[in-house]
Parts: C-alpha cells; sequence; structure tokens
C-alpha cells in the first residue's frame, strides 16, 4: 500500500502548487513546524501502485490519497481512513509565497500598533491610516517602516465629513502586506473592528514598546489635558480602556452612554504598576480545519492509482494544498 497523496494531487512546493508527481529529489516543499510556516526538501521520491484510495472532505477542498497517509489531528497522527469528523492541521495555500517582513520590537512598534488601533483600518491585506494632520501620518509612516522594514509613504487624499456635509482634506498612509494585516488580526484577537478589539497585550515586551503604544494610541484617540501633567484617551470600546487602566495603576469608571475617558498620568511609570509580558511578534500561520467526511474511492477498471511518497530533510512533513502530512514512521 502506498503512503502518500494520488499522482495528480496538489503538494505545495516552495516554487508553487504541483501535482504529486512533479516533485522530485531536491524539491523544496512547504511545511509546519508548530504553527509556522517553514521549508524542507526532498530526498527521495517513491511511487507505489494501490487499488484503494480514500477522499478526505476538510472545509476547504477535497483531495485523495492512501487510506495510510497520515495527518495531524489534535490527538496526534492518525490515518486518513480514520480522521472523519476530527480536525487536521492547515495553513491556507495561497498565502505560502508571501514576503514575511521582520516584526522588531520597541519604541517605533509600538507606536504603530497604538496609531493603528486608534485610527488604523486592517484589511485582508494590508494596513492604512487616514487622518487629518500630516506630521501624525508621517510619524506613523517612518515607525511602520521602523519596526517592518516595509516601505511607506504618504499621499493627499480626500475624504466626506458626514458632519460638515463636505469633503475634507487628509493624508494616508497604505502598506499592502497580508502577513502584517494577519499579524496585527492576531494581536487584537481576531477582529480589528474599533468596538471589538482587544487590548494587544504583545505591546507589554518591554515599556519602551509601551510608551510608543501610548503615544501612537493617544495622538489617535486622546489628548493632552489643560489641568494636570497628563492625557486623556477617549474609546467608547470600554473593555479595550479596562485592560489599560492597571497597567498605568489608573482607576477607571466607564460612562453609562457615550465615549468613556481614561487617564494617563505623566508619572504613570513610577507607580510600578507595568510587568512586562513576552508575546510572539509573528502570527501564527497555521489552524485546525473539520473534516467533514472521508470517502473510500476504490480504482475503477484495471487501471490502479499512484501514490507519491517523499523522504524529506530536515523535516519530514508537508503540506498537501495547505493540510499538514506525512508518512507512516
Amino acid at each position: 500500500m502506498g503512503y502518500g497523496p494520488t499522482s495528480k494531487m496538489l503538494v505545495n512546493l516552495v516554487d508553487g502548487c504541483a501535482q504529486a508527481k512533479s516533485a522530485v529529489p531536491g524539491s523544496a516543499m512547504w511545511t509546519l513546524d508548530g504553527d509556522r510556516t517553514v521549508q524542507t526538501t526532498v530526498v527521495d521520491v517513491t511511487a507505489v501502485k494501490g487499488r484503494e484510495s480514500v477522499e478526505v472532505v476538510t472545509d476547504h477542498m477535497a483531495f485523495n490519497a492512501s487510506p495510510d497517509l497520515l495527518l495531524l489531528t489534535p490527538d496526534g497522527w492518525t490515518h486518513a481512513a480514520d480522521v472523519a469528523g476530527t480536525t487536521v492541521a492547515w495553513t491556507h495555500a495561497k498565502k505560502l509565497c508571501r514576503e514575511r517582513p521582520t516584526i522588531r520590537p520597541g519604541y517605533e512598534f509600538g507606536y504603530f500598533v497604538g496609531a493603528t488601533c486608534a485610527d488604523g483600518t486592517v484589511g485582508k491585506n494590508y494596513v492604512s491610516l487616514v487622518v487629518n494632520e500630516e506630521a501624525f501620518a508621517a510619524r506613523y509612516a517612518a515607525a511602520l517602516t521602523a519596526c517592518t522594514g516595509l516601505p511607506a509613504r504618504l499621499e493627499a487624499v480626500t475624504r466626506p465629513s458626514g458632519y460638515l456635509k463636505r469633503d475634507l482634506s487628509g493624508f494616508r498612509v497604505r502598506v499592502v502586506s497580508s502577513y502584517l494585516s494577519d499579524a496585527l488580526r492576531h494581536y487584537v484577537g481576531g477582529d480589528a473592528h474599533h468596538m471589538r478589539q482587544r487590548f494587544p497585550r504583545v505591546v507589554l515586551r518591554d515599556i519602551d514598546t509601551f510608551d510608543g503604544f501610548l503615544d501612537g494610541y493617544i495622538e489617535g484617540d486622546g489628548h493632552r489635558s489643560k489641568h494636570w501633567n497628563g492625557r486623556l484617551i477617549a474609546s467608547a470600546n470600554v473593555p479595550f480602556l479596562t485592560e489599560i487602566a492597571p497597567i498605568i495603576g489608573a482607576r477607571f469608571t466607564p460612562k453609562a452612554k457615550g465615549a468613556s475617558q481614561l487617564c494617563v498620568s505623566d508619572r504613570w511609570a513610577d507607580r510600578g504598576t507595568f510587568t512586562p509580558e513576552h508575546h510572539p511578534l509573528d502570527p501564527p500561520e497555521s489552524s485546525w480545519i473539520k473534516v467533514h467526511e472521508v470517502r473510500p474511492r476504490p480504482a475503477l477498471g484495471t487501471k490502479p492509482f499512484t501514490f507519491y511518497s517523499y523522504r524529506l530533510e530536515p523535516h519530514p512533513t508537508f503540506l498537501l494544498n495547505g493540510h499538514l502530512a506525512r508518512e507512516p514512521w
């Protein structure tokens, strides 16, 4: 019996998707190491004939493979014939070849995250900020480039104002990067909408990063007090402010209606309430997807299936159109 996909099933080579029969010794393949995508290399390929295959139907596709192929489930490696009703490890195949910028912590990273939480937009494959003040947009662009290496520039734009009933001039910074947008959604709990986002605890790596976050967020959704040495954050996202309050040693009482305010003293750091936390900067690139059905697929007529098995180094696993798989030990 063979142990791999059938000949025409797609596997994820680093050069792009290809049929399983196209992988040869020396081919670089994508795989997963924990929740990160990594590369591995084909050392040897074996083709075996067989008359029994299974069709595995998941949330994203259906693929044919040997019943003995191993797929990763929460309970460990499980034969493809036995995965119906469970979940299997998967990554989005279309995102495998995207650029993965190196995200660097520090003040600029915190400022970028804070300003995005306050005034930014996180799209499916882009991050943008549209504001009235050119200086704010320039600082945002500089921080974005400093912490990611991605080029960011300002452009003049106009946008309608429902209150003034006319178009207003402003400045936009927009960077196309699905990796960065995935990272930001991960930081704020999966939903980047300003009313549903959670406080991004990734900015608690050190006090410099958190200072940057406060500066960026307050520049977007706050202002300096005219009566005391400090600043005010205004937001209707009460859980967001509730998480910030103990970090800066502040009391916080939300309003029953409208935006609530959180006071940030200039001397908050002297209170000793900040505790560093370590959180990964890179977004997870794997998830679990449901297997709805496993259907037996016997060979028709006299022509058997050809199953392709791979010996790989340094990682023994590979991706079958995004699904993590391996041969039996």
